[in-house]
């Protein structure tokens, strides 16, 4: 792309700040003027140049959980609907269009479900999804009336309990203060570095036909699922519903999975990768015949030090952050700056798609399995009452402005200059997304192209700048 040379000094860029005590001000239009280095003082300390092109977006989103449903249902209609509105309606608040739903319960379930519990019914003859009739099912639609062009994909926790060698939901025992239970044996409980799914040809099988129903129910429903991953966390032995592999076992299962969801046109990525280790992913996929179904790879938690290695062995893969780091359900500013970094992270490291975690939650953010943890919006359940949390606006700052489609732009910048992201949209309007962190206000000069932009940056703040397009009307 091209840069079109600016001859006015009268185009001006929208400013949006939020700070702990001011939470998304509206700034007046910052001045942009034309460029023109005379001296080395002159220099910007941030440039960014729209020939720089990085990796394409496909969106931002959140997943669909069963507590937040609960959570919002607790809401008067009109405040249901205005939140529904401010989460997933085009210009009125994130503008969510990439989610993520658990395929069967998950972490923030009611509790442990399937969609086939009778063991041995290899034929899928009990499989039903009509537990999800009640929560997941028009949750997902209630975003998709504000949001049609939403995408949704889809990741199990645990297979059934009768396709595993532990008979169990779980993998690990609950901590016996926690007060939690999940009626799991010792002799039941799952380790990282091992296979808890069986891996014989009859429940591979039906554990890949088991997806496969899944889609065409949803389907079936009005809901399109366009990419499956085969695990949530397949390192983690967890005490709600989880499942442990190994890159060989993953290996076999996408041998079936991956043609039987070529045929119903569904991709599969590798993932959720939760350790900063490369080789969970590289190897999995050294086998030709297994990479051939797998077109990207998603990452979360600890995973995010294993994406550079990715990029590098494989730029052929799209890569995802699956689950941003869930807090613990204090919701404070604290978080909401690390929340920041992560982004900042998983972007500046190829990531095409974002999920947040948890969209809702009832004050405190319990799970049944007593983990608390953050949500956009946090509800009262005695009161009725809600409010949005830092962590929706940190999202805002991003996800409300970067069009899916935008291309991320290179951003050059002198030492301590380093904190933003930089988009160019397909409406041919610039995004930049700066933090300041530290406790003072710091100049910030940055030029995009043949403009220059001079502003102070707020002690402790992000900022959201949006340039037009270069040959748009002042």
């Amino acid at each position: 792309m091209s840069a079109t040379p600016i001859t006015t000094a009268d185009r001006t860029a929208s400013w949006t700040i939020t700070t702990q005590s001011d939470v998304w001000s509206t700034q007046a239009p910052a001045a942009l003027d034309a460029l023109e280095v005379r001296a080395m003082e002159d220099f910007p300390s941030v440039m960014i140049r729209s020939s720089e092109q990085r990796q394409r977006v496909d969106g931002f989103g959140a997943c669909f959980n069963e507590l937040g449903w609960r959570a919002l249902q607790r809401l008067p209609e009109p405040d249901r609907e205005a939140v529904l509105d401010a989460i997933f309606l085009p210009g009125a608040g994130l503008n969510l269009t990439l989610c993520r739903m658990p395929l069967g319960a998950n972490d923030f379930s009611l509790d442990w479900y399937s969609y086939d519990e009778v063991a041995g019914d290899h034929a899928l003859e009990h499989f039903s999804v009509e537990h999800d009739e009640a929560t997941l099912i028009p949750f997902i639609h209630a975003a998709k009336e504000r949001q049609p062009d939403l995408r949704v994909w889809a990741s199990p926790w645990s297979p059934p309990t009768w396709l595993k060698a532990n008979g169990h939901y779980a993998a690990a025992e609950p901590f016996p203060a926690s007060g939690v239970e999940n009626g799991i044996r010792p002799d039941q409980v799952g380790r990282e570095g091992t296979d808890m799914a069986l891996l014989d040809e009859a429940h591979l099988d039906t554990y890949a036909r088991y997806f496969g129903r899944f889609i065409e129910e949803y389907r079936a429903r009005g809901i399109d699922v366009f990419m499956v991953m085969p695990q949530n966390e397949y390192n983690s032995p967890q005490v709600f519903p989880s499942c442990t592999w190994t890159p060989e076992g993953l290996a076999a299962f996408l041998r079936v999975l991956g043609p039987r969801m070529a045929a119903l046109g569904v991709e599969v990525f590798l993932g959720t990768t939760e350790r900063p280790d490369a080789r969970l992913v590289l190897d999995t996929l050294a086998d030709p015949e297994v990479a051939r179904w797998v077109s990207g790879a998603g990452f979360q938690w600890a995973g995010k030090r294993a994406i550079a290695d990715v990029r590098t062995a494989r730029p052929d893969l799209a890569l995802y952050q699956t689950e941003q780091e869930c807090g613990d359900g204090r919701n404070d500013w604290r978080f909401a700056r690390h929340a920041w970094s992560l982004m900042r992270h998983f972007l500046t490291n190829g990531t095409s798609g974002y999920c947040y975690w948890n969209i809702a939650l009832d004050e405190g953010g319990v799970s049944r399995w007593g983990w608390a943890q953050n949500s956009l919006v946090v509800v009262d359940p005695g009161t009725g009452g809600h409010r949005f949390t830092y962590e929706y606006a940190v999202l805002r700052h991003v996800s409300g402005f970067v069009q899916p489609g935008a291309v991320r732009l290179e951003a050059f910048s002198w030492s301590g200059y380093e904190n933003q992201l930089a988009f160019r949209n397909p409406d041919g309007t610039t995004v930049i997304v700066v933090q300041n962190d530290m406790a003072d206000p710091m100049p910030y000069v940055v030029s995009v192209d043949q403009e220059v932009m001079r502003v102070v940056l707020p002690a402790d703040s992000l900022s959201t700048f949006v340039l037009p397009a270069p040959d748009a009307a002042a």
